[in-house]
């Protein structure tokens, strides 16, 4: 899942996606949130972004928040500089998603509910040589803090100085379950919890409308007819009109997201929209993929013009013409 897929952490998603495109990831991260925050989503999206075959690199500026913090200010923070995303759809995107890409290793809690000190050791041992065939090797470990006491000791030197080709990851519900010598090798990062997102069941409404007109108009001249749905609500002129049909394209872009949290086989609660789900699935068949990519990328630029001041109705006739 790349990181324009996962809702909200907006300010996390830019630094992560901005580090990466400036060769500044920091190789030693923990990722900190209560349960159902995306942190896993974020981890795979950054495994993504590193190793990707045709990743999207764009300069547009980061949205702020204050939904999440960044304890540590080593992350590039610059909004003129580029942004990386991964595709979501090559072959690697796509293997890394389903957890058998040989590059990219989950580490996880067995049976006993605790990671020991030899699954340590042999995911150190193997960060040691180079990349099998991607560009970063990039372990994760879920639930760190369970990790025993001798496994976290079996840590510290290799989060301290990670082999040049390699990126450590760390998820927890429960940093400071971890010993203090472990944390502070860490750059932290806070994620609020995750799930459904608020939506005006109005501009939800008008999202599925525009989307099913489009998948199933081929002329693009009858696609403008989603044109003059995306500007329901408009009119009174100034500002308002503007976010109006900003509430719609947002509603838009949650609309696509979802439709590729569907088609990648994800776990249905993460979905921001789960009462839009029929309408999702039937998407899926016209909007998975390359297509649903390119219109979730022209949605965020058609944001991008509003922001600019572009006149309302040519955003709304434009969008409409690029789904």
């Amino acid at each position: 899942m790349p990181f324009r897929d996962i809702p909200g952490h907006r300010r996390i998603l830019d630094l992560l996606a901005r580090s990466i495109a400036n060769d500044a990831l920091p190789p030693s991260l923990l990722f900190g949130g209560p349960p159902g925050a995306p942190t896993r989503e974020t981890a795979v999206a950054v495994a993504q972004a590193l190793n990707c075959q045709s990743p999207v690199v764009s300069h547009q500026a980061s949205v702020r928040s204050r939904e999440s913090s960044v304890d540590d200010s080593r992350l590039t923070t610059d909004d003129r500089r580029p942004t990386s995303d991964a595709c979501g759809v090559c072959s690697v995107c796509v293997r890394i998603a389903r957890g058998i890409h040989p590059d990219v290793q989950l580490l996880a809690p067995g049976d006993t509910g605790s990671i020991k000190i030899e699954q340590v050791r042999d995911v150190v041992e193997r960060t040691a040589y180079r990349p099998f065939e991607g560009v970063r090797r990039v372990v994760i470990i879920d639930e760190a803090d369970a990790l025993v006491g001798a496994a976290q000791n079996a840590l510290l030197k290799t989060l301290e100085e990670p082999p040049p080709s390699s990126v450590f990851i760390l998820m927890t519900a429960r940093p400071d379950a971890l010993l203090p010598t472990v944390r502070s090798r860490l750059i932290r990062l806070s994620f609020a919890a995750g799930g459904p997102v608020d939506v005006d069941p109005d501009a939800r409404t008008i999202a599925e409308r525009v989307l099913a007109q489009a998948a199933a108009a081929s002329d693009p001249a009858r696609r403008l007819e989603a044109a003059q749905d995306l500007l329901a609500k408009t009119g009174a002129g100034g500002a308002t009109d503007r976010e109006q049909l900003a509430s719609h394209l947002h509603a838009v872009a949650l609309m696509l997201r979802d439709v590729e949290v569907m088609a990648t086989g994800a776990d249905p609660r993460l979905l921001a929209q789960p009462e839009s789900r029929p309408a999702v699935e039937r998407l899926m068949r016209t909007f998975r993929g390359e297509r649903g990519i390119n219109a979730f990328l022209a949605v965020d630029r058609a944001l991008e013009a509003l922001d600019g001041n572009a006149g309302v109705k040519v955003v709304a006739d434009w969008v409409a013409l690029q789904l």
